[in-house]
């Protein structure tokens, strides 16, 4: 159960950092959340009130303005009360009205699909924050309480919350700089999505900590002591690492638990920036540090403003130690980050200090105007929270930052939009280099153009930053676009021809104008395109054209080709449980880069020639395709009871015994299991693939759990690709061919 807050710890804690506070503001916004909030309950029983005081608690943790903390009071009066926005614009004004309708989720509007409402809330979300950043540090405070509580939710909303906050929230809040929620977000995100490591990782920390807290003891005592005699004056503090970073490095460098040596990082607090670049001199002359895990901060700051020195050594006893160095306000910035950038005036709001530091903000409302495919959006804003850490150099000098594995691509449509397209090479450093070099920190570059030089589809392979993926993305779809209208024209020229019907006189005429809007297309162009891309077929064209007794009567002998592609395939569909909107008789297959299952959310691409191929949502080949030849697909009432081929990967230790173990959870959750193979590493790890029979997406749920509780076992996720248990139709035809 939450531990409740008292108004009055509220307006104290307030008080504490801000002497000046309206409190009576606070005190009456909370009789209000009170009033509305009365009655509602939360899934654990609680009083539905302990919630936004929760909420308000960690905004005051943050330092933040009265009319924030108000925001967290009010922040849900909106959504789930009768509470409407101009009531609270006329009780407590424009400004907290303002905070609460951008962190106001938009619930009361139909949408298509969870992906698109989740989409267009992060888009709200993203532009209120644009004009308010404390939206943005109301609504992360809200998450926190959010994962704090998640124990009372079904497991499936479980795994969907903790997905979206590692993804978004904690992302967020590294970009904000405000590092504690940063830590604890990911830490319960772990906790959720992969429970077994998070509760290993805690027995494993626990079980060391009187000989972790000896050590470290032992490290601030002998850095303390070389300090003082260089006579500067520091707060050192030691501290093992938090779980989901220990998580990651087992990960990214395949190491069990007790392979990982540096688990404990020490942070030393200083009065200037001389005495960090004195405190580091001091440290490296007492211990050998370790080549390559140096990084100056202080002289080239990170784009969430967070400043510090951060180095490794081998430290007593040859343990690899990691500690960081900075001054008292670095540190205040690094927990705090943009909110530690607030400044108090009277009778005035806040204004943010060096506002040019959050230009991936400007970025981000820039690029995500241009992206109106839900699944593409959201794909791209994960992509684009993640850290940045190369900086690199115009041939003027300006500095700019982008992700890990950029190319000279995501720089030249970093500069401008054409110079993107007609990029052909650059000049790294003055020496030519192709368009998939990799950028490094430190880098000179000039791009080198051609008139000749245009996208292509390859280059989405190549480029890391949202803004290049979606420029490419754009070109290519207005060249795909070009190339449907003028294939659907020459498709119904060649159809219109053979009843003896001619395209420019029935567009003179006004027929082709009234079909469009029978059709609920914007005009001829689009009617044409949604031809080429096969999305309507000549003959539903011709229906609407041609009197039904002269096109029934000649469409056995004269019937188009895109009509005798669905005949021959008429059908083939019966088995897959799958409805294609608006199509009756289509060939359906399953795509094999991501096997959709019954229960998961689906998506159709038309591929001419070969019908309609299903895809889970999010799959990232349908990210990269065109969105006008994506088509709405939905299972049938009764399917989901023909298993199929599904890859599953199950990471664990590598000892005897082990395999049969999984295998018979597998079966036990009545799975069979069509090809297994093993393949194992150093430091006695072992990943293990299987194409287990599933039947639907609850099936394979039962399926993971079932193996992720064998003990030994660090992981056990859904696998990508093909699986060696392809099925085939009666014919002998692959079925499960990719979309492309």
């Amino acid at each position: 159960m939450s531990k409740e807050i008292k108004i009055a710890d509220l307006v104290d804690k307030v008080q504490s950092y801000y002497p000046a506070a309206d409190v009576e503001l606070i005190r009456k916004a909370y009789d209000f959340s009170a009033k509305v909030h009365q009655g509602q309950k939360r899934l654990s029983g609680e009083p539905y009130l302990i919630h936004p005081m929760a909420v308000a608690n960690v905004i005051a943790d943050l330092k933040l303005d009265v009319p924030s903390v108000i925001g967290g009071l009010l922040h849900d009066t909106v959504e789930d009360t009768l509470t409407t926005l101009e009531e609270l614009k006329s009780i407590f004004g424009r400004e907290i009205a303002s905070l609460v309708d951008g962190v106001t989720k938009l619930s009361r509007t139909n949408f298509s699909s969870r992906e698109e409402k989740q989409a267009e809330n992060f888009r709200k979300m993203l532009l209120a924050m644009g004009k308010d950043v404390r939206v943005i540090l109301i609504k992360l405070a809200d998450r926190v309480h959010n994962m704090r509580t998640l124990d009372h939710l079904p497991l499936e909303k479980q795994i969907l919350t903790a997905q979206e906050t590692l993804d978004i929230y904690a992302p967020m809040a590294h970009r904000l700089g405000v590092a504690w929620i940063k830590t604890e977000l990911e830490d319960l995100a772990l906790k959720y999505l992969h429970p077994e490591i998070y509760y290993q990782l805690k027995r494993n920390v626990s079980k060391k900590r009187n000989d972790r807290e000896k050590y470290i003891a032992e490290v601030i005592s002998v850095i303390k002591r070389k300090l003082e005699a260089e006579g500067i004056e520091a707060d050192i503090t030691g501290r093992p690492k938090h779980f989901f970073s220990i998580y990651q490095k087992m990960e990214s460098q395949n190491l069990l638990y007790d392979q990982i040596f540096d688990l404990v990082a020490f942070r030393i607090l200083v009065d200037t920036v001389r005495e960090c670049y004195e405190t580091l001199g001091v440290i490296h002359s007492q211990w050998r540090p370790v080549p390559g895990r140096f990084k100056d901060y202080i002289a080239l700051p990170k784009p969430n403003m967070y400043q510090s020195l951060h180095t490794s050594v081998i430290g007593p006893y040859g343990e690899r130690i990691e500690i960081q160095i900075r001054t008292h306000e670095m540190h205040r910035v690094a927990e705090e980050g943009i909110a530690a950038h607030w400044r108090y005036k009277d009778g005035a709001n806040f204004q943010v200090n060096d506002n040019q530091r959050f230009a991936w903000l400007r970025q981000l409302l820039e690029w995500q105007q241009n992206l109106q495919d839900p699944q593409e959006f959201l794909h791209s804003l994960k992509d684009d929270l993640f850290t940045t850490e190369l900086y690199v150099f115009t041939p003027n000098g300006d500095l700019l930052n982008f992700p890990k594995g950029s190319t000279v691509i995501d720089f030249a449509y970093r500069i401008h939009s054409d110079i993107g397209h007609h990029c052909s090479g650059a000049r790294v450093n003055g020496q030519l280099v192709a368009l998939k070099y990799l950028l490094r920190s430190g880098d000179t570059v000039e791009i080198i153009t051609t008139p000749q030089q245009v996208p292509s589809r390859d280059w989405l392979k190549l480029v890391k930053t949202p803004r290049a993926k979606s420029k490419i993305r754009d070109w290519l779809k207005s060249q795909q676009r070009e190339r449907s209208v003028a294939l659907g024209r020459e498709i119904l020229d060649s159809d219109l021809h053979r009843y003896g019907l001619d395209y420019p006189t029935l567009l003179k005429e006004g027929h082709v104008g009234s079909l469009t809007k029978e059709l609920g297309l914007k005009d001829e162009e689009a009617l044409l395109a949604a031809l080429g891309y096969g999305r309507i077929t000549p003959r539903h064209v011709l229906a609407k054209l041609v009197p039904p007794e002269k096109l029934d009567g000649s469409h056995k002998k004269k019937e188009g080709s895109l009509e005798r592609l669905f005949r021959l395939v008429s059908g083939q569909k019966q088995g897959l449980g799958i409805r294609v909107k608006g199509v009756d008789d289509v060939l359906v297959r399953f795509a094999l880069c991501c096997h959709p299952l019954p229960g998961e959310q689906i998506v159709g691409f038309i591929t001419r020639g070969r019908g309609v191929t299903v895809h889970t949502v999010g799959c990232p080949t349908v990210l990269e395709s065109d969105p006008h030849r994506k088509i709405e697909v939905s299972w049938e009432e009764k399917s989901g009871q023909t298993p199929r081929a599904v890859k599953i990967e199950v990471t664990c230790i590598d000892q005897p015994g082990l395999l049969a173990a999984i295998s018979s959870a597998i079966t036990s959750a009545e799975a069979n299991i069509a090809r297994a193979q093993v393949r194992t590493f150093s430091g006695q790890k072992a990943l293990n693939t299987f194409d287990v029979m599933i039947k639907n997406s609850k099936h394979l749920q039962q399926v993971l759990q079932n193996v992720s509780k064998v003990k030994g076992v660090y992981k056990a996720v859904r696998g990508r690709g093909r699986t060696g248990a392809e099925i085939r139709d009666p014919a002998g035809r692959n079925d499960f061919s990719d979309a492309r």
